[in-house]
């Protein structure tokens, strides 16, 4: 591989960003494991090239790996198992459905051997369309319907995850007048957030989720919502209280987060056992899980966080003298995330000029200079990938028509809607000879991209295609402006 050509560095690019040694190669960590490039320098996807994708789908599409799909859900069951194995004889692996999610997705989580997490009424009702047993399913949210708790009840849950304590009352009364007990587990916040490679510990949680588990949140004195709620959900005919969940953050690549949010639910959790005689016998401990969507990103593997986790779920339960509860966790875009990548065309590129300071040495005496920046447009962008918009977020992107040779340079890719913010990759080097016509792919847009996906400026969304053993097919429809217009009752 070439050394980096530190020459062609531009002073626009952010700090982290560096020159590729090879414009051409794919980082693995960002890839599904079958993405590669043929004898004609294309990307392709378990041998299946882009042109042909293109061809039969056209652009923007999404381009999943069924077989890294299932490959990273056994990765996570089978690092979680073993880890556990002494602790609570297992995990329970639920797949976060909100990260991505269709008919295909599930059927695949299950024969996987995994359970599936929802959000949302319509998450319910794609895990009734692919036939996944109720039992094997959990719902979220701070802020569920009636409508979807008698669903929940009709398709028999295993879990319902309560977010407050009145939401708590209004579960257990509609399962009581059903003659039924809703399975709940508690969600609460235990004062640990975690990003990326940082945690902080606090004592209130100011955000919208969860119970709190600071002892001067309600308005008996030294008890926390979560300990009332706890009282409430023992005392209620319509509730059988399983456990507890928390969920400290996403895109994290450290254990240490995890392991103290688990230390302080079992600590909590023994303090209840003790306090009103029960057995709590499952603890939830969530997702957020990181992926590589940049070759700095350092995910760590599902064993390392496994063994971490379990290390301090055996040592905390033994100080206490408490049986472990049964572990579960929520791995959505760690998962999902690296097994597909956006397949755009390019389209306008242009190149501006930029106000920077002048590197050190330069001959104008320290002021600024300017430096070219190319935007490069393709033909999707907000509606297919809000979040950098939303978040931030960093990509990155390869040419996949082919391979090249040209220079690097610096570009912004960006998407066509009407809006300055419509970026899809923000700073990333791309050969010199990029041009209209060529198809960029953009790694890591499994999680969060289709779901958060839109209509801005009437675009249709995207398709989303599986490719599996050298064959791909439609696993979600693309629409098409005559969807659009179904929906619009006219004058």
């Amino acid at each position: 591989m070439p050394a980096q050509d530190t020459n062609n560095a531009s002073p626009l690019a952010p700090e982290w960003l560096a020159v590729p040694a090879d414009l051409n190669a794919l980082e693995p960590k960002m890839w599904a494991k079958d993405a590669g490039r043929n004898d004609a320098g294309e990307l392709t996807l378990d041998g299946v090239p882009v042109s042909d994708l293109q061809r039969k789908y056209g652009t923007p599409l999404f381009v999943m790996s069924e077989n890294d799909f299932r490959a990273r859900a056994r990765a996570f069951s089978d690092a979680f198992n073993n880890a556990f194995a002494d602790v609570c004889g297992g995990v329970d692996v639920y797949y976060a459905g909100k990260s991505f999610l269709c008919t295909a997705v599930v059927r695949w989580v299950e024969e996987e051997g995994l359970r599936l997490d929802t959000a949302s009424g319509g998450e319910l009702a794609v895990a009734a369309k692919a036939g996944i047993p109720g039992a094997d399913v959990a719902l979220h949210g701070n802020n569920k319907s009636d409508g979807e708790i008698h669903r929940a009840l009709d398709m028999k849950l295993g879990r319902i995850v309560v977010d407050s304590l009145g939401e708590l009352v209004r579960v257990g009364d509609i399962a009581e007048r059903r003659g039924e007990q809703a399975k709940v587990m508690l969600r609460l916040t235990p004062g640990v957030h975690a990003h990326t490679h940082e945690f902080i510990a606090t004592a209130h949680e100011d955000q919208k989720f969860g119970l709190s588990m600071a002892a001067d949140t309600t308005e008996q004195a030294g008890l926390s919502a979560a300990e009332e709620a706890v009282a409430a959900a023992s005392a209620h005919p319509g509730i059988e209280l399983l456990g507890l969940h928390c969920h400290i953050g996403s895109q994290i690549f450290e254990p240490e987060g995890f392991a103290m949010a688990a230390e302080k639910l079992l600590r909590f959790l023994a303090a209840m056992q003790e306090k009103y005689s029960i057995v709590l016998p499952e603890l939830d401990l969530g997702g957020g899980y990181g992926i590589a969507y940049t070759p700095v990103d350092t995910p760590r593997p599902a064993a390392e966080i496994a063994e971490a986790m379990a290390a301090v779920v055996r040592s905390t339960c033994a100080e206490l003298g408490i049986d472990s509860p049964r572990i579960s966790i929520e791995p959505g875009r760690a998962i999902v995330g690296s097994t597909t990548f956006t397949l755009y065309e390019v389209g306008t590129l242009k190149t501006v000029r930029v106000d920077a300071p002048a590197e050190p040495g330069a001959s104008d005496g320290g002021n600024n200079v300017t430096y070219p920046r190319r935007y490069v447009s393709v033909d999707g962008g907000m509606s297919d990938n809000a979040r950098p918009v939303l978040y931030d977020a960093d990509y990155s992107a390869i040419l996949a028509s082919r391979t090249s040779s040209a220079a690097p340079q610096l570009s912004r890719v960006v998407g066509k809607h009407c809006e300055s913010g419509d970026i899809v990759v923000r700073d990333v080097y791309l050969p010199e000879d990029v041009a209209a016509g060529d198809l960029l792919a953009v790694p890591g847009t499994g999680a969060y991209c289709w779901a958060l996906s839109s209509n801005y400026n009437y675009l249709a969304r995207p398709g989303v295609v599986a490719v599996r053993d050298g064959s791909a097919r439609l696993i979600v429809r693309g629409e098409t402006e005559e969807d659009l217009l179904n929906r619009d009752m006219g004058a």
